[in-house]
């Protein structure tokens, strides 16, 4: 491990040193940014002939988490770890800037390194062991740290939707509405009978594993006390792109036989489309009206990608069946010679850092998604101009009209109107994904593959 050139004498990383040789003693021989869009660092530390494997996590920044408080994860890794949860152990929190300073975990998320099938299988029901110990812990611990208990089977099941909508509300800058339909069906159709809450990972799935032992779940942002099988579903979803290591039906009988409760693959659908609903109300306004300094490659691919999860989920919770539609596609459009251009300017930019070459391929993403929108855009504008025109029985006379119309009528729509709007959005973001779905930020959403529940 060593020092990366772009972050060495850079004063974050000078305040983040001092701290850590404060708190535990000893010196930083060696520190490395890792290459992601959110601040973090490997560190190691000699203390008295020892070495300590650290990792520093730093604030996300902007405004898109619904608990922004970073020292809210810490305290809820360091009770986790006192009731026996396998989870990173906490040394301390750094003020400014924020950030935890924790335990290094060994090992890799990535299942493909086991050795074989039968340590995936193995090392997923650990995950499964460590998720139902955590669903039921005592919650007293996680009241007296201020965090909500939902008191009744709505509240239990709309735990991560009241999280997330303030968040929501306070950064909406345009209608949403896909956001808002799914919204109301979840609404409607909240399950009366899931009375029991839990503490709950809520972005669950997320583990490391070494020689066939998983070593610590982690990533508790957004954790919150609600119904189990908010966890499931989350984990389902994320199974797409970070496989859990065995066929997700049969995690969750394992998961059945380990907690004593019976199957409820409705309930586990229905949490899909929640989990997917509010992740996309999280990034909306990233997209609708992006920030000085976020990662925008990033939250774009996020925004299609989850888009897609909520109609596919919402499709399988209506029984509606999933159709892609035909759609002609054109390679180049108007700008094509300058989108030439700007590529071939990127090419001949050259960074010596590591971490500045992340930066410089976020931008090279970015000119990519916009060559398919040069060519395409137009089209897909004038198909959903089109479609929003016949349900709704109204004249446009501009695309940009056509959210805030849909918006206004999902808002008052009976459940009647469920399977035709869900068919329109369906339509949305199937060409969408023919459209950008080849590209390094669409590739995300091109294979969502929800998995099956039984």
């Amino acid at each position: 491990m060593s020092t990366t050139p772009d972050v060495a004498g850079d004063p974050v990383e000078a305040k983040l040193r001092t701290f850590v040789e404060g708190l535990l003693g000893g010196q930083i021989t060696a520190m490395q940014r890792l290459l992601r869009w959110r601040p973090a660092w490997n560190v190691e530390l000699q203390r008295g002939g020892e070495t300590l494997q650290l990792h520093i996590r730093g604030e996300r920044g902007g405004d898109v988490s619904p608990f922004p408080e970073l020292r809210r994860e810490a305290d809820i890794l360091t009770l986790l770890g006192k009731q026996g949860v396998p989870v990173p152990r906490i040394y301390g929190f750094c003020e400014d800037p924020q950030a935890i300073v924790m335990q290094l975990v060994p090992g890799s998320r990535d299942v493909k390194t086991a050795k074989d099938d039968a340590e995936r299988k193995s090392v997923s029901r650990q995950w499964i062991d460590a998720i139902a110990r955590m669903h039921y812990l005592p919650l007293q611990p996680f009241l007296n740290q201020g965090i909500s208990l939902p008191k009744n089977a709505e509240e239990i099941t709309l735990a991560g939707l009241e999280a997330y909508y303030p968040l929501y509300a306070r950064n909406k800058t345009r209608a949403q509405p896909l956001a808002e339909f799914a919204l109301g069906w979840l609404r409607r159709n909240v399950p009366q009978h899931r009375a029991t809450p839990g503490f709950v990972q809520y972005d669950s799935g997320q583990f490391l594993f070494e020689n066939g032992k998983v070593h610590g779940l982690y990533d508790f942002e957004f954790a919150m006390i609600g119904d189990p099988l908010a966890d499931l579903a989350s984990a389902r979803m994320r199974d797409n792109y970070e496989p859990l290591g065995d066929k997700f039906a049969d995690l969750y009988r394992y998961y059945q036989q380990v907690t004593g409760q019976p199957a409820d693959p409705d309930v586990v659908r229905y949490h899909t489309a929640l989990f997917a609903t509010v992740s996309t109300m999280q990034f909306s306004a990233s997209i609708a009206t992006p920030q000085p300094g976020d990662p925008h490659d990033i939250y774009t691919e996020f925004d299609i990608a989850l888009r897609r999860v909520v109609v596919h989920a919402l499709a399988e919770a209506m029984g509606v069946a999933l159709e892609t539609p035909g759609l002609e596609i054109v390679s180049n459009g108007p700008n094509a010679q300058l989108l030439t251009m700007l590529n071939d300017a990127l090419t001949q930019v050259e960074v010596a850092s590591e971490f500045q070459q992340t930066k410089l391929r976020a931008v090279s993403k970015l000119v990519e998604y916009l060559g398919r929108g040069d060519a395409m855009e137009l089209r897909l504008r004038e198909l959903e101009l089109q479609e929003a025109q016949v349900l709704l029985d109204r004249t446009f006379n501009r695309w940009e009209d056509i959210d805030e119309a849909l918006e206004s009528f999902v808002k008052s729509a009976g459940p009647e109107y469920d399977k035709p709007l869900l068919r329109l959005f369906m339509e949305q973001i199937e060409r969408r994904v023919l459209v950008y779905g080849s590209t390094a930020i669409g590739g995300s959403a091109s294979h969502i593959d929800l998995p099956p529940v039984e």
